[in-house]
């Protein structure tokens, strides 16, 4: 599960300053994490989520959105359940909080799928209920034959709003119950990687992408064991791709690159043919794979970023289906 816990490091660190954007995320979370209780007569709200991250987000977006006072109380991992769990919860105006984030309808009855403000909102309102669903329940595994990014839902209705979300964004994304629990479940590799880049977790999709392009090369190479000529050009191909999203990198950055990432990404670029190692040891002074991996991944993610914000075409925008195609 480290891809998953990088995904949801990554979202919880991730600035988000629209009003609209961020209760769209905490209508989500509360909705795919938490729950309603009634103690001692009173509405209390409880949300619980893997990281201690995320629960500060969801505290401070609580506090900060709502007005509202809320704790965190770490569960202590048991049985089959590794490492802590963190619980959001919110006792004092625990039914206002429910009605302002649509968890409570305008009659004080529960509502089972999201708010009809989150549905109809914005595509960034979109993007942000991927996000709270995500950081609540959802997982992302390893790329390859088996890959899949899903969430797990509180129920069919909730599947099916969440489902509306990525059709909005121009993802294709399945509702569908196992063994009694709703999930929403996307397996297609390159759908995956355009909702990652959606909810805002560059850096693990650089992460992930490197690891599936191994994976493919790999399984490639055993099912053609006899073509050494094709997975020669598999591999010139992903270094050329490469290449030129670092190239639109520096592009899009211009002079604002930091000097460290700009060094890194000019070796890239000249170097198109060369591994992480080899372009580590072609610095001066040398570094380690890690290290120049790093500062690329960094350089694209803020090229990625300032490319948002700006409205302008992302990296991706120099990689050609000439490039990909063999």
């Amino acid at each position: 599960m480290a891809l998953t816990a990088a995904v949801k490091e990554e979202l919880s660190r991730l600035e988000v300053r629209k009003s609209s954007v961020r209760k769209a995320e905490v209508s989500a979370m509360l909705r795919f994490a938490g729950g309603l209780h009634i103690i001692s007569g009173r509405i209390v709200i409880e949300a619980e989520v893997d990281l201690a991250a995320t629960a500060r987000r969801l505290r401070v977006a609580i506090a900060e959105l709502y007005g509202h006072q809320s704790e965190i109380i770490v569960v202590s991992g048991g049985g089959l359940r590794r490492g802590n769990r963190y619980v959001v919860r919110v006792v004092r105006e625990g039914e206002a909080l429910a009605r302002q984030t649509g968890l409570l309808d305008s009659r004080g009855r529960p509502v089972r799928g999201l708010p009809s403000v989150v549905v109809n909102g914005s595509a960034a309102d979109a993007e942000a209920v991927w996000r709270g669903a995500f950081l609540a329940h959802g997982s992302l595994t390893e790329p390859g034959r088996s890959s899949s990014l899903e969430v797990t839902c509180p129920g069919p209705e909730a599947a099916l709003a969440l489902v509306g979300s990525a059709r909005r964004l121009g993802i294709a994304a399945k509702a569908r119950e196992v063994r009694g629990i709703d999930r929403v479940v996307i397996r297609d590799g390159d759908t995956i990687a355009a909702l990652l880049t959606r909810m805002g977790a560059h850096e693990t999709l650089l992460v992930w992408e490197e690891r599936r392009m191994r994976k493919e090369v790999r399984a490639t190479a055993n099912r053609l064991a006899n073509f050494d000529d094709a997975n020669l050009r598999r591999s010139a191909q992903a270094a050329v791709a490469a290449g030129a999203r670092v190239d639109r990198a520096l592009e899009i950055l211009g002079d604002d690159v930091p000097d460290h990432l700009k060094y890194a990404g000019e070796l890239r670029v000249a170097h198109k043919q060369a591994s992480l190692d080899e372009l580590g040891r072609l610095a001066d002074p040398p570094m380690t794979k890690d290290a120049i991996a790093g500062r690329i991944r960094r350089l694209l993610a803020m090229a990625d970023k300032r490319a948002s914000d700006l409205g302008i075409p992302s990296t991706e925008a120099n990689v050609t289906l000439e490039m990909l195609e063999e």
